[in-house]
């Protein structure tokens, strides 16, 4: 044996590169933290009256609002509380619903969300993370309130999907084929956003893809590995919320939209999101964003079927370090309560005409 052989072979070995630890399945979680009939039967309601919207059969605009992502549950219930008070004031002419969002996509590193570290402190209790991302969902829903939720990661779907009344898939994982194939067999309206690059292509080859039947790969509600077979969503719809390029959200922007998805025969459902690109990620020009929306509904532009707006109890945003301040987002910047509340009496009083 020579020498270098012999040492590699003393060598103790490296540790190992990953770990796993047992997490709760699906099923034993929907177990602890039921989905009561009630509430069940409300989010069937809810998805119809999104369904019926998006459709153009309900009139109203969709407003999908509320923190860029849930990290404390005290200013997240206070945040659905405001909203559901001002929902019957609006809802002849908005239709609103929740942002929940508990899991946030990373390009390199970052605080990725309440499912994954629900302490704030780097410890990755993802069990915990888990159990306090749905309690969190079921109280919101016992307010009133629709609920909407970015979905990121395929596996962690079936432990929220029962509780959404709308879902998006980002920029990043439009192109995935794993998220068509669990789009494809999701029984509720699905926002597909376009490319970072403010393209429109893999957005709608991602709505033709999930409208389609598949057999995939997947987990049943045990955990188990299993082949899935899905039926295809019918609910899918386009997201602009801008690119490298700038916004998307003008009305030169909007019939370009629309006559891609017509010339694939795709319904022209379009949904605007107002932060991101379209407000230059300056989360207090939003409610201008929703003024050149308004703008373009009310000159008989039928395709733009709702928007997007990231608000929570204070204007802007704060570093994951130190003591946090009540109420304000800990990734992207939001509109404050104040300028949500008044850009929504405004946008239900403008279509009211």
């Amino acid at each position: 044996m020579n020498v270098s052989a012999s040492a590699r072979l003393a060598t103790p070995q490296s540790p190992a590169r990953r770990s796993a630890q047992p997490l709760p399945s699906p099923a034993l979680l929907r177990q602890r933290l039921p989905l009561s009939d009630t509430l069940a039967a409300r989010v069937e309601r809810d998805r119809a009256a999104i369904r019926a919207v998006l459709d153009g059969q309900d009139p109203r605009l969709l407003v999908v609002l509320g923190p860029c992502s849930l990290h404390d549950a005290e200013s997240a219930l206070d945040y659905a509380a405001r909203l559901a008070a001002l929902a019957p004031q609006v809802d002849d002419r908005l239709l609103l619903v929740m942002r929940a969002y508990v899991e946030k996509p990373r390009t390199t590193i970052g605080w990725k969300g309440l499912v994954y570290d629900p302490h704030l402190d780097g410890s990755g209790d993802m069990a915990a993370g888990l159990a306090l991302s749905r309690r969190l969902m079921l109280d919101i829903l016992e307010l009133g309130l629709p609920l909407a939720s970015e979905l990121l990661q395929p596996l962690a779907a079936g432990y929220f999907d029962d509780l959404l009344g709308w879902a998006a898939i980002g920029a990043r994982t439009s192109e995935s084929q794993i998220h068509r194939e669990m789009v494809s067999g999701l029984d509720l309206p699905v926002g597909f956003k376009n490319g970072t690059d403010g393209s429109l292509g893999i957005a709608c080859d991602a709505m033709r893809s999930a409208a389609h039947a598949h057999r995939h790969f997947g987990i049943d509600a045990l955990g188990h590995p299993a082949l899935l077979e899905t039926r295809g969503n019918p609910d899918t719809h386009l997201v602009l919320r801008g690119g490298h390029g700038g916004p998307n959200h003008d009305a030169g922007s909007v019939a370009a939209a629309r006559v891609a998805l017509e010339r694939q025969g795709i319904p022209a459902r379009i949904v605007v999101d107002c932060s991101h690109a379209n407000s230059g990620k300056d989360p207090l020009r939003q409610p201008q964003v929703l003024e050149d929306v308004l703008d373009q509904r009310l000159a008989g532009d039928a395709s733009l079927r709702g928007v997007m707006l990231e608000s929570h109890l204070f204007d802007g945003c704060q570093p994951l370090s130190g003591a946090l301040r009540y109420g304000v987002s800990i990734t992207d910047g939001c509109l404050g309560w104040a300028g949500t509340e008044q850009s929504l009496l405004r946008a239900a009083e403008r279509l009211r005409g």
